[in-house]
């Protein structure tokens, strides 16, 4: 890395203060303000010069008087404030400037001093006239780790302690001279601005928290690349391009990458980043080659990065493939998603709203999903199916049928992978099965309303509790309308397991494997194999998965017109709907088994049961709630050894009618002798 001259600093603080502002260009597309060329970097293999430190942030006061030359004669500018404010002067009431005022007023971190700033780095917003609004402008100091600016000297305390609290501790512009973070995922590397983590302060946002996403998707996209070849696909929302570079880079020729974003600056990320991993970027040169191209660093793959907005090339192409993960809620792109994606095609959408999707901004999901909805026990799979309810009216309105491959709703972000069926068929099919919850505010029992209008004295009489006849006033609330059907594909979860063990995911493997229980609602485990994790043998891995599922489809001519019957055979037994807690059914002063004994319990009383991935205390099972109270309630033992009966001979002789949750700790209980 190469650093700007000491004496060449000092000659751009020398210059006129109608200077200060102006932009240096480099490379003819790089263009850097003045006050960030305190210190200079460049990268080799791209031949681009990148700033990492802003002048006002000095580790010496030597260091901060060394931006102007105080042993010179004539009047000079100060160059941590513009014109207007300090008028030039000679060198010894400048240090005193420097001293009094910008060494002073400072904060410190990790041994470097944010100096207060005066330059025009920052404006006020003003709702005045622009020749006011420009002349006021604001103290500010900017931030070491991100470099964001902030004008109240408490404010930049508090910011720094939350990037103390996420680990970023490290000056990301100290000296090691890396103005981007280099980090690798799944054998991809990508640069990262160093605020990368912030939405409202950088546009190529990256979350690590969302590997976990990046990968199922992968995996989806993989499966149906064995179907297809090559496949089209599209990243819509592509930031730094890390999920399209994966898919080019691991399934080579069986896809065609293309990765869309509106914005500039992460249009020319992604260039950079596929220079970076040795992939071509077709229909984009550009002057700039990687150094030593042409040699042994040929391009592995190739992908094709736009700079449209994502509902204009959904609209203008067709694709295969089509992945949505915009900044929020997905419910913008649906309608062009579902326009031109090919038939037997897939849409994958991730939804981040986690505010409007658990139940906690109840406007805002009205609003976005048109859905009425309580928080519930079964919060997580409420959300999943309430986005699966937008997709399918989304993709009726264009005459096509969806069949759910994936619905996953974690801590971060519900993902929900559908296959396209087209015709209006399959759409009234899908559409049919969007139907209305009724769930009761007692017990929480939960059922979907049958397909009809209903008089709503005879709604409560399709709940199997019988808190309306027990308990005063209206007890439930109807909630939807919600997808009714299956959540899973038994066969597509299994290649997709095949797919994630070929590409060493080690880390979403047990997540698949539970998904898969979860879909055929069982505690077996579906790979019996022992030791299987272990075997290094890749080929006799896959050959082991592959003997676990037969719904491989093929892409001969043949077999074309007989997929949909395949698709049929994939969807096993369908899974009940929703799940049970077992922590919030729990009985006061009684220790309830373990969940994986309880599940067992279950099993024996005829009973399908499985765990499930929404709720780590929860069991999916198709026995109504009664039902698994009686269970847990026998098999619950007294907390005190005292207790004059047992849990055996309270099961015996009452009947638990129901639970009312009064706190969070507390339930009263309602015993009928």
């Amino acid at each position: 890395m190469a650093e700007l001259r000491e004496e060449d600093a000092e000659q751009l603080h020398q210059e006129d203060a109608n200077i200060k502002g102006k932009i240096i260009r480099i490379n003819n597309d790089k263009r850097i303000p003045t006050c960030f060329v305190g210190s200079l970097n460049s990268t080799p293999h791209l031949g681009i010069l990148y700033f990492y430190r802003h002048v006002s942030i000095q580790t010496t006061l030597e260091g901060l008087e060394g931006l102007v030359d105080l042993n010179g004669a004539g009047r000079k500018s100060c160059p941590l404030c513009p014109e207007e404010k300090f008028k030039a002067c000679y060198s010894h009431k400048l240090r005193r400037h420097l001293q009094n005022l910008h060494w002073k007023v400072y904060v410190e971190f990790e041994g470097q001093r944010m100096c207060i700033c005066h330059l025009p780095c920052r404006q006020l917003k003003s709702s005045l006239g622009s020749d006011q609004a420009q002349g006021r402008l604001v103290a500010h100091y900017h931030c070491v780790v991100c470099s964001v600016t902030i004008a109240r000297k408490t404010d930049m305390i508090s910011h720094l302690k939350r990037h103390i609290n996420k680990g970023e501790t490290e000056a990301s512009y100290s000296g090691s001279g890396q103005a981007y973070e280099i980090m690798k995922e799944l054998g991809t590397n990508v640069q990262l601005l160093p605020n990368h983590t912030t939405p409202q302060k950088t546009d190529t946002y990256f979350s690590r928290k969302m590997k976990t996403n990046r990968q199922l998707v992968f995996c989806s996209l993989a499966v149906l690349a064995e179907d297809r070849n090559p496949l089209e696909c599209l990243d819509a929302f592509g930031a730094t391009g890390i999920m399209g570079l994966q898919w080019a880079k691991h399934l080579r020729n069986s896809v065609k990458v293309t990765i869309n974003d509106i914005n500039e600056a992460c249009v020319k990320m992604i260039k950079e980043n596929c220079h970076l991993n040795h992939i071509r970027v077709e229909g984009n040169r550009t002057g700039r080659q990687l150094d030593g191209a042409g040699d042994a660093d040929s391009p592995i793959a190739s992908v094709e990065v736009v700079k449209m907005d994502a509902n204009v090339i959904m609209h203008l192409r067709p694709f295969d493939y089509i992945h949505l993960d915009p900044f929020g809620t997905a419910v913008n792109y649906l309608d062009a998603a579902f326009r031109n994606v090919r038939n037997l095609g897939i849409v994958s959408v991730t939804s981040t709203d986690a505010g409007s999707l658990y139940s906690k901004s109840l406007n805002v999901t009205l609003r976005h999903y048109g859905c009425q909805i309580v928080r519930t026990e079964y919060y997580r799979e409420l959300a999943a199916r309430m986005v699966l309810a937008s997709v399918a009216r989304a993709a009726a309105r264009c005459n096509k049928g969806v069949e759910v491959l994936l619905a996953v709703a974690l801590e971060h972000f519900v993902l929900v992978v559908v296959r396209v069926l087209r015709g209006p068929t399959q759409a009234d099919e899908s559409a049919k099965k969007l139907r209305q919850l009724l769930h009761c505010q007692w017990c929480e029992e939960r059922v979907f309303l049958k397909p009809g209008s209903m008089v709503e004295e005879n709604l409560y009489r399709q709940l199997p509790c019988q808190c309306h006849g027990s308990m005063p006033g209206k007890t439930a609330v109807e909630i939807g309308p919600l997808w009714a059907g299956p959540l899973f594909n038994t066969g597509f979860l299994r290649r997709m397991l095949v797919a994630a063990v070929q590409h060493n995911m080690e880390d979403i493997q047990p997540l698949v494997k539970t998904l898969i229980c979860e879909a055929d609602c069982t505690t077996l485990k579906p790979f019996p194999v022992p030791g299987y994790s272990a075997l290094s043998n890749q080929g006799v891995m896959v050959h082991l998965f592959y003997l676990l599922y037969s719904g491989k489809r093929k892409t001969t001519g043949e077999e074309s017109g007989n997929v949909l019957k395949k698709i049929k055979a994939d969807t096993s037994l369908e899974h009940p709907a929703f799940y049970y807690s077992i922590h919030r059914h729990s009985i006061r002063g009684m220790n309830m088994p373990k969940l994986n004994k309880f599940l067992q319990y279950l099993t024996e009383a005829g009973f399908r049961v499985s765990r499930t991935h929404f709720d780590p205390t929860g069991a999916r099972t198709d026995a109504t709630l009664a039902q698994f109270k009686e269970v847990l309630t026998k098999y619950s033992v007294p907390t005190y050894s005292s207790a004059p009966q047992s849990s055996q001979i309270l099961s015996d002789n009452v009947d638990i009618v129901d639970i009312v949750p009064q706190t969070c700790t507390e339930r009263t209980f309602f015993l009928m002798m």
